[in-house]
C-alpha cells in the first residue's frame, strides 16, 4: 500500500475527533505552510457572498441575545418566588395575614421566556439556512474550478502522482472545507458572540463576580496545554499504527488467494496482532490522557462555582444583589466555558481546513497545458499521414529519452513498435497525441504540425485500444456509443458486429441493455476487449493506436480479437505497440526501440535478415513457443 494512501486513511481517522474537544485538544493538527496567504485566498471564494455572511452574523447576534437574556429574566422568577416565600414566613412569624405569591407576574415572565426562546430558535434557523447556502455555493465554485483545472493539466501531472493523492485532494479536502464552512464557521460566530454577550450580562449583574469567573480562565489554559502536550505524542503514534494496520489489512485481503496458496496465513495473523496491540496501546494512552481534560476542567469550573456561590451569598445577605441575580450569574458562569472550549476546538479545525485548502490550491496553481494557438486548425478529413522530424524528448532535463527521431508513415500503413520495458514505446504514442510537449523537432499529421491543430480535433483523429480496458458503469450500448456522440442504434450494432461482439452481447439476459458494474467484472476480459474495439470502430478514427491485448485471454477469444483488430486496422494508419512479435509480421514498418532510440527499422523479413536485436528477440519468443 502506498504511503499516500496511508496518509489518506490517517486523515480520515483524525476526522473522527473533529466534533469533540478531545480531538482538538489532544490530537495533532495538520497545519498549512502559508496559513495567512491560504486563508486570504479561501476568503476570496466567500467574498461574492459577503452580504449573506453579514446577515448570518446579524442573525447569530440576535439569536444569541435572545438566548442570553433568558437566565437574567428567569432570575426575576426566582427573586419573586423568594420574596413571596419570605413574606409568607415573616407573616406567619408575626401572626399577620399571609400574602399570596404574585403568580400572574410569574406567568407573564414564563410566557416572555417562551417567546424569547422561540425567537432565538427562529433566528438560529435562518442563520443556519443562509449559511448552508453560502457553504454549498462556495464549495460548488471551488469544485468547479478544480474540475476545470484537472481538465487543463498535462498528462505528466497525473503520471507523477498517485490516483489516491489526487482523489484525496478533490474529495476529502474539499469536503473538509465544506464541513467547516457549514458547521464550524457558524459555531465560531455563535461562540464569539456568546462569549461577549455572557461577559456583558455578567458585568451587568456584578463586576466582582465577573472578575472571579474570568480569573479561573488561566487555569483552563494550564490544564489543557499541559495535557495536550502529553497526549500529542500518543495521538501521533495512534495514527501511525492505524495507517500501518489499514495498509496491512488492505494488502492481506487483496492478496488473499496468494497468502493461502503459499501458506502464510499464520504470519499474516501474527503481524496483524502485533500491529493491533501497538495500536491498542497507543490509542488507550491517547484517549486516557486526553480524557483527563474534561474532569479537570469540571474541577476548575466547580472551584469557580464555589467561589461565586460564597461571594454571591455574602452579596445577597448584604442586599447588594438579589438571589435571582445569583441564580442567573451561576447559569452564565456555567455557560461561559462552553463557547471558549468550542472556540479553541474550532481554531484547530480551521488550521486543518486551511491545510486542506492549501492542498486544493496547489492543484489550481499547477502549470496547465500550453493553450491552443489562436490560428489553430481543424483537419476535417484526415488521411492519417504522420511524420516525425528530428524529434527529441525527455521526462527529466538531464535524462534524454528520445533523440533526433525521424519516421515517415504513409496513409493506411501499420507501424509496429517493439522493444523492452522502458524503451519509450508508450512515450511515442503520448507525444503523437500531444499529451507531452516536444523538447525539439516536430510531428506533423497530413503535413500540419500537431502544435497548430486544436487539441480536441487532434485527439479525435485517434482511436485507442489498450491492454488495460476501460469501461464505465453503464449499459453495454452506452459504453460502445462512448466512441461517438449521437450514434444511432443501427451504427452501434454494426460496430459490435464488426468487432465480433454482437453474438456474446445478445446471449446476455439484457443484451445491449446489460449494465456493466464499476469493474465490469460481470463480463470476461476478452469480452471487455471486444467492446473497446467496437467503440473504436464506431469512432471511425483516421489513426489507430493499438496496445496488443490478447495475452490474458483464451485462444478462441484471441482469434475473435485478432479478427476484430484486423477489420479495425483496414485502410487506417495504425501504430501497434507489440508484445508478441508473431502478430506484427505483416506490418509495413517495424520500429525497434531501446532506451528511447530507434535502433532498427524495417519490415519483418528485413529485420530478420539483419540478425540484430529484433531477430534475437523474435527467435527467443519463437523458441519459447516451441
Amino acid at each position: 500500500m502506498s504511503e499516500n494512501n496511508k496518509n489518506v486513511k490517517q486523515r480520515g481517522a483524525l476526522g473522527g475527533h473533529r466534533g469533540g474537544p478531545m480531538g482538538a485538544m489532544g490530537a495533532p493538527v495538520e497545519k498549512a505552510k502559508d496559513f495567512k496567504g491560504t486563508l486570504r485566498r479561501l476568503l476570496k471564494y466567500l467574498k461574492p457572498r459577503k452580504y449573506h455572511l453579514i446577515f448570518v452574523f446579524i442573525f447569530a447576534i440576535l439569536s444569541t441575545i435572545f438566548s442570553i437574556v433568558s437566565p437574567k429574566i428567569m432570575g426575576k422568577i426566582t427573586t419573586k418566588l423568594f420574596e413571596g416565600l419570605m413574606s409568607k414566613y415573616i407573616a406567619i412569624k408575626l401572626h399577620k395575614p399571609i400574602p399570596s405569591i404574585d403568580f400572574p407576574y410569574i406567568r407573564k415572565i414564563i410566557l416572555l421566556l417562551i417567546v424569547l426562546y422561540l425567537i432565538s430558535a427562529f433566528f438560529s434557523y435562518i442563520q443556519q439556512y443562509i449559511m448552508a447556502g453560502v457553504a454549498q455555493k462556495t464549495v460548488y465554485d471551488l469544485r468547479s474550478d478544480v474540475d476545470k483545472k484537472l481538465a487543463k493539466l498535462p498528462l505528466k501531472y497525473f503520471d507523477s502522482r498517485t490516483h489516491g493523492e489526487i482523489l484525496s485532494r478533490v474529495t476529502n479536502d474539499v469536503d473538509n472545507i465544506a464541513t467547516t464552512l457549514q458547521q464550524s464557521l457558524t459555531q465560531l460566530i455563535t461562540s464569539m458572540v456568546t462569549i461577549v454577550g455572557i461577559i456583558v450580562m455578567m458585568l451587568s449583574i456584578s463586576p466582582v463576580l465577573t472578575l472571579i469567573c474570568i480569573l479561573t480562565l488561566p487555569l483552563y489554559g494550564v490544564v489543557t496545554s499541559s495535557i495536550a502536550k502529553r497526549s500529542q505524542k500518543y495521538f501521533a503514534a495512534q495514527q501511525k499504527e492505524l495507517g500501518e494496520l489499514n495498509g496491512h489489512v488492505e494488502e492481506m485481503y487483496t492478496g488473499h488467494k496468494i497468502i493461502k496458496v503459499f501458506g502464510h496465513e499464520r504470519e499474516s495473523i501474527d503481524k496483524f496482532k502485533a500491529v493491533n496491540e501497538r495500536l491498542f496501546d497507543a490509542g488507550w494512552k491517547a484517549q486516557f490522557v486526553s480524557g483527563i481534560i474534561m474532569p479537570l476542567m469540571n474541577f476548575v469550573s466547580n472551584l469557580g462555582y464555589v467561589l461565586i456561590c460564597v461571594v454571591g451569598g455574602i452579596f445577597v445577605t448584604k442586599k447588594i444583589i438579589t438571589i435571582g441575580d445569583i441564580q442567573a450569574f451561576i447559569q452564565y458562569s456555567r455557560q461561559f466555558t462552553q463557547p471558549i472550549v468550542q472556540t479553541a476546538n474550532i481554531a484547530n479545525i480551521i488550521q486543518s481546513t486551511v491545510a486542506s485548502a492549501e492542498r486544493v490550491f496547489q492543484i489550481l496553481d499547477e502549470t496547465e497545458e500550453i493553450p491552443d494557438s489562436e490560428d489553430a486548425k481543424i483537419i476535417e478529413f484526415s488521411k492519417g499521414e504522420v511524420e516525425f522530424n528530428d524529434v527529441s524528448f525527455s521526462y527529466k532535463k538531464d535524462e534524454s529519452l528520445i533523440e533526433n527521431m525521424n519516421i515517415d508513415v504513409k496513409q493506411g500503413h501499420t507501424i509496429a513498435i517493439v522493444g523492452p520495458t522502458g524503451a519509450g514505446k508508450t512515450t511515442l504514442v503520448n507525444l503523437l497525441m500531444r499529451f507531452y510537449e516536444l523538447d525539439a523537432g516536430r510531428i506533423t499529421i497530413d503535413g500540419v504540425d500537431i502544435r497548430n491543430i486544436k487539441r480536441g480535433a487532434l485527439r479525435s483523429m485517434f482511436g485507442m485500444v489498450l491492454q488495460d480496458t476501460w469501461l464505465f458503469n453503464g449499459t453495454i450500448r452506452e459504453n460502445i456509443a462512448y466512441g461517438r456522440a449521437n450514434a444511432t442504434e443501427e451504427e452501434i450494432v454494426i460496430a459490435a458486429k464488426a468487432a465480433h461482439a454482437d453474438h456474446f452481447i445478445r446471449t446476455l439476459p439484457e443484451g445491449y441493455n446489460t449494465i456493466l458494474n464499476e469493474e465490469a467484472s460481470n463480463i470476461s476480459q476478452g469480452q471487455k476487449q471486444l467492446l473497446t474495439i467496437a467503440r473504436a470502430i464506431l469512432a471511425d478514427p483516421a489513426i489507430l493506436i493499438l496496445d496488443e491485448a490478447t495475452s490474458s485471454v483464451d485462444s478462441r477469444t484471441e482469434v475473435y480479437i485478432q479478427k476484430a483488430m484486423t477489420a479495425l486496422m483496414k485502410d487506417r494508419t495504425s501504430f501497434v505497440i507489440a508484445h508478441r512479435l508473431s502478430t506484427i509480421r505483416d506490418a509495413e514498418m517495424i520500429l525497434v526501440m531501446n532506451k528511447g532510440t530507434i535502433i532498427e527499422m524495417g519490415n519483418h523479413e528485413e529485420l530478420l535478415r539483419k540478425g540484430g536485436f529484433y531477430a534475437e528477440l523474435y527467435n527467443s519468443q519463437f523458441s519459447q513457443a516451441i
